[in-house]
């Protein structure tokens, strides 16, 4: 009988070890939200004098860091692995898209996609992480 009991308790003991080992496998994956990418695709430059009203801006780098946004890059250095590169390419890290829609929507911001939509052809979007 005392075996048993023995054996019910180690049972018990292994079923609940593992239920906390899975919970907190399952907890890693479930950390800080990946947030989102503002992604801008010049793929022509139309008009290169109008457009270093751009290149040449500091208060483009400003508002986007004081807007929340972190730029992983903002380079013309672009090698083509399949099709047509982009002759400039830029990708900024947000938190949320509330974030990246204010950075998009604020007035400096608005200017320089003015300027960037008369100078180039181009794209730009704003893309969840995973």
């Amino acid at each position: 009988m005392k075996t048993q009991y023995t054996v019910a308790l180690a049972l018990l003991a292994g079923f609940g070890l593992g239920a906390t080992a899975i919970h907190g496998v399952s907890a890693q994956g479930m950390g800080k939200a990946p947030g989102v990418y503002a992604v801008v695709d010049i793929s022509e430059i139309t008009d290169p004098e109008g457009f270093k009203a751009v290149t040449q801006r500091p208060a483009a780098s400003t508002t986007t860091v004081q807007m929340g946004g972190r730029y992983v890059t903002r380079t013309d250095k672009i090698t083509a692995l399949d099709g047509t590169a982009p002759k400039r390419f830029l990708v900024i890290a947000f938190d949320s898209m509330e974030k990246a829609q204010a950075w998009n929507s604020s007035a400096a911001q608005k200017e320089i996609n003015a300027i960037r939509g008369k100078t180039t052809k181009s794209r730009s979007f704003i893309v969840e992480g995973m």
